[in-house]
């Protein structure tokens, strides 16, 4: 099959471990950048191009598409899709999992534990949201954060007070949220591919560190998930339409509480953890999956 990865680097780890594990497996995989394409849309002849060429003869297409070109990296998926094109993260999905907050509601519609989560526009609201989450210590949020940037753990009212008025002074949109102190500062991600968790292990920050990310120089080990973590994983996936996704947990005394579903998780600390051939697992969905109609199933399960 030829099969194009949408990465705007081809040196990157997951990049890399795609176009090999691609290849091991007899395909064509090549790399394209997607914010440098462009679509032509005709009645009835919808057209990916790269530089004065289309894109033609794709079988499949493995989105990696970065949190700052969200919009413009699902227009690029949305016009492979009205090419019938076979694409392991819808535009749809894409979009969904990277609003948090709409994120966030979904999860919730659906009954799965979540961190209590406040949202609102004025300043004039702050007391009643720091309330809601049940006071401080609490975790203030960006909608657009990644990789643990935009996130912050304030640990009296006083100090919850001035980071949420200087969001909201930046005109910024922020996420109020319940701190689960029994985390310590540790998480899991679980990579869930088509229905079923392939691969989990355990994030920890480093000491006086509440981020688990590996990006904020988190260390991560191998975990045998409960069945609970599991469920909660596989249903987060389901819920936001994503058929390969990063949900990432804390473990907390009412059970596994889902702190976000990446719709692009990240390779290198999985497979280093784990030992899983994680990209070797992606191509085999599509494998299985690439001739079968795409159904419209995601967009029923949430707004």
């Amino acid at each position: 099959m030829n099969i194009i990865v949408l990465s705007t680097n081809p040196n990157l780890y997951s990049t890399r471990r795609l176009v090999e594990a691609g290849e091991e497996r007899g395909h064509t995989v090549s790399v394209i950048n997607h914010n440098k394409c462009y679509v032509v849309i005709e009645s009835g002849d919808p057209k990916v191009y790269y530089k004065d060429h289309p894109i033609t003869d794709v079988a499949a297409i493995i989105p990696r598409i970065g949190a700052s070109v969200t919009f413009y990296g699902s227009s690029i998926i949305r016009q492979f899709e009205m090419q019938k094109v076979f694409t392991t993260t819808s535009s749809l999905a894409l979009v969904r999992s990277r609003d948090k907050l709409r994120a966030t509601q979904i999860l919730s519609r659906h009954g799965l534990g979540i961190p209590k989560t406040a949202f609102a526009k004025f300043p004039s609201d702050i007391d009643y949201l720091i309330k809601q989450v049940g006071g401080a210590p609490l975790i203030v949020k960006l909608l657009e954060g990644t990789q643990g940037l935009g996130v912050v753990l304030a640990e009296t009212r006083k100090a919850a007070k001035s980071v949420i008025e200087a969001f909201y002074g930046l005109s910024a949109n922020i996420l109020v949220q319940e701190f689960i102190s029994e985390a310590g500062g540790a998480d899991i991600r679980a990579i869930v591919i088509n229905g079923k968790v392939v691969a989990a292990f355990k994030r920890q920050g480093v000491e006086g560190e509440f981020r688990s990310n590996l990006h904020r120089g988190g260390s991560g080990a191998l975990i045998k998930l409960s069945r609970a973590e599991k469920t909660a994983a596989i249903n987060a996936a389901k819920a936001l339409g994503l058929a390969i996704a990063g949900v990432d947990m804390l473990q907390s005394k009412r059970g596994p509480l889902i702190l976000e579903v990446n719709s692009s998780p990240g390779l290198e600390g999985v497979e280093k953890a784990t030992g899983v051939n994680v990209a070797g697992k992606i191509f085999e969905y599509i494998e299985e999956n690439y001739n079968k109609p795409q159904t419209k199933k995601q967009d029923k399960v949430g707004a």
